[in-house]
């Protein structure tokens, strides 16, 4: 098969003045596409590399691709900017791997998601969404449980989530509030923090849909409530240990796969995701976000970390999620 690949490269000149630190936190390095091309390539199909933007829609118009792998994170700071290149292939009528237009969009927006997994009896931290100063201002935050974390609403790969992104008290959740709702153009979430361990958990296939791994994320420095942040992530290799399978009571284990089954149906994901908890001190598991398009990089990618402490090779997982979306389409294998 023409397997064409579609992503946003990581630019390579310094970013525009003004912009957050973490602004292009989720596109990808060349590493990570030139791995998932040698995989497409050695299980016998054609990769051809489509980017992103207005290059992919050069690219895929010129290369009319069978299937697309997409890991594209879409541009600029829209809400639904994940759905950019899957509403492309449906228009076109061309098959792609993961979720579509609708599911993408309402998982990059964390409140809607929550909304939604909520409804249906996942355990969730109660949050309020801010759009605007005056709205920060005249909130009434007496009732609400502290502490809180701040991030922005619709953004992915950690952006806004920082080591100082906890607040316990009214007047530093005001300020940090403040200062993301400038910073990332977009509303903010405050959400009720819960201490305990932090779990990711990745996930593969349709009917059925699999849970690959229960992963742990364990500071290797002793501190106060550890939040699994951007600064952490990039130097995980120093900052964390990574415990998979997850050594938690089976009963959590046994809720924790419940709860991500029953969101990944409620959301209409298709082919794979990773999704995040914090698991309080009573056992609950208090379901964070959902990520269907997880971080693919073949040596810092959670799901990637995750299911080689399981045995699996890069080439086992890319060709996992390849192969459901193959079947999706009943290409036949």
């Amino acid at each position: 098969m023409k397997i064409g690949l579609s992503y946003d490269i990581k630019p390579q000149v310094p970013q525009t003045e003004g912009l957050p630190a973490d602004e292009f936190e989720e596109y990808d390095s060349p590493e990570t596409i030139d791995a998932i091309v040698a995989v497409i390539n050695s299980a016998g199909h054609q990769a051809i590399k489509l980017g992103g933007g207005s290059d992919f829609l050069n690219c895929v118009m010129r290369e009319k691709p069978d299937l697309v792998f997409n890991i594209a994170e879409g541009l600029g700071n829209y809400r639904s900017r994940e759905a950019q290149v899957p509403s492309v292939l449906e228009m076109l009528g061309i098959p792609y791997s993961g979720s579509d237009p609708l599911t993408l969009s309402l998982c990059l927006e964390k409140s809607l998601t929550k909304q939604l997994v909520a409804a249906v009896g996942v355990d969730t931290p109660e949050w309020r969404i801010i759009n605007t100063i005056e709205e920060l201002e005249s909130c009434n935050w007496g009732s609400f449980p502290f502490p809180v974390f701040i991030k922005p609403v619709h953004e992915g790969s950690s952006k806004g989530i920082r080591n100082a992104s906890r607040a316990d008290d009214v007047p530093t959740l005001k300020k940090m509030v403040a200062q993301q709702l400038c910073l990332y153009a977009q509303p903010v979430m405050v959400e009720r923090f819960i201490p305990g361990d932090e779990v990711t958990v990745g996930l593969l296939g349709n009917d059925p849909t699999r849970v690959v791994g229960v992963m742990r994320v364990l500071p290797r420095h002793a501190g106060v409530d550890f939040v699994y942040s951007l600064e952490i992530k990039r130097n995980w290799q120093e900052m964390v240990q990574y415990e998979c399978p997850a050594v938690l009571d089976a009963a959590v284990l046994q809720k924790i796969e419940k709860s991500c089954l029953l969101a990944f149906k409620t959301l209409g994901i298709r082919d794979m995701a990773r999704m995040d908890f914090r698991v309080a001190g009573d056992g609950t598991p208090y379901f964070l976000e959902v990520n269907p398009l997880p971080g693919l990089n073949p040596m810092s990618g959670d799901l990637i970390i995750m299911t080689q402490a399981l045995g699996w090779s890069y080439e086992k997982l890319i060709n996992g999620i390849l192969n459901a979306a193959i079947r999706r389409y009943n290409f036949g294998l």
